[in-house]
């Protein structure tokens, strides 16, 4: 098992995560560098001087750019941006949803626009997983529908259904690439991710389900996107007892402090957030006596 509970007080875990790129220390976060670089100046070289233990790249961009085959023939992401510790690869899913004015959703995947150029682009969960094949990250999430909130509970609970349904064609194709060895990465690990929007026995429902797949780790992802705080506490607090106890969790996106602390007090090891870099860019600092601007005279 990748994950190791070293002590838990309630829900609040410290934990290890063993990979083949290195061990993490739970509870921890996760540096995003969108297009395999933290915006702002930041080389691998800096987050390894300031103790990060993850970076996060993203799916959807690189494959726009430079293009994930180009990424797959310099070496994978380890090589391409010269950090040797393990990198998680978000799905591409959030960014088709984001990003895409026009989309169509079948039960094969997504077709949709990109917003670079306007080409049509076609991703289901066989072209994400073909993709982060190619980047080699340590963790590859699976390919999911990330719904507009506020959604409606019956078009919530059939996307939860399709996004079940994606996760296993997902864990097919990773091991169909191992097989073939046509992966960067063999020892990639696979996270599942629940959705059910902000309907508390959607999500329990489908943590449920998804649990019974014996993936390395699970997110929760679809909050942190308009829906007030207490709504997001209250979602991960009912979802929490149906995790499994012996894989790791993550919250996908969220990372002010005071969010990743009420996350962790409900039994969240992962985060990942582009809100503290992107915010710092423009002198945007946290204290412990609140949010200053140190561009500020």
């Amino acid at each position: 098992m990748p994950y190791r509970l070293i002590k838990q007080e309630g829900a609040a875990r410290r934990g290890e995560f063993t990979t083949v790129h290195g061990t993490v220390q739970t509870p921890a976060f996760q540096n995003v560098a969108t297009a395999a670089a933290i915006k702002g100046g930041l080389s691998a070289l800096d987050l390894k001087d300031i103790r990060a233990q993850v970076m996060l790249c993203n799916t959807y961009h690189l494959h726009l750019r430079p293009g994930d085959k180009l990424v797959a023939e310099m070496g994978g992401l380890h090589k391409f941006t010269k950090w040797d510790g393990p990198i998680l690869t978000d799905s591409g899913g959030f960014q088709v949803f984001s990003l895409a004015k026009l989309r169509h959703i079948t039960e094969e995947g997504v077709t949709f626009n990109s917003h670079l150029d306007g080409h049509r682009i076609f991703m289901g969960p066989e072209q994400s997983m073909q993709i982060q094949a190619n980047l080699g990250s340590t963790i590859a999430m699976a390919f999911d529908e990330c719904v507009e909130n506020p959604a409606t509970y019956e078009y919530a609970k059939n996307s939860c259904a399709r996004t079940a349904r994606w996760l296993l064609r997902c864990k097919d194709e990773m091991n169909r690439l191992k097989h073939e060895e046509k992966a960067v990465n063999p020892d990639q690990l696979l996270f599942g991710i629940n959705q059910g929007c902000t309907f508390e026995d959607l999500r329990v429902e489908h943590m449920k389900q998804i649990a019974e797949y014996d993936l390395d780790g699970y997110a929760i992802g679809g909050l942190a996107v308009g829906e007030p705080a207490e709504v997001m506490y209250d979602v991960i607090s009912a979802v929490e007892p149906f995790a499994p106890k012996n894989k790791i969790r993550y919250l996908m996106g969220v990372g002010t402090p005071g969010n990743i602390i009420e996350g962790v007090y409900r039994g969240v090891d992962l985060f990942d957030c582009v809100m503290p870099s992107r915010n710092a860019r423009h002198g945007h600092l946290f204290t412990w006596d609140g949010i200053i601007n140190i561009k500020n005279l």
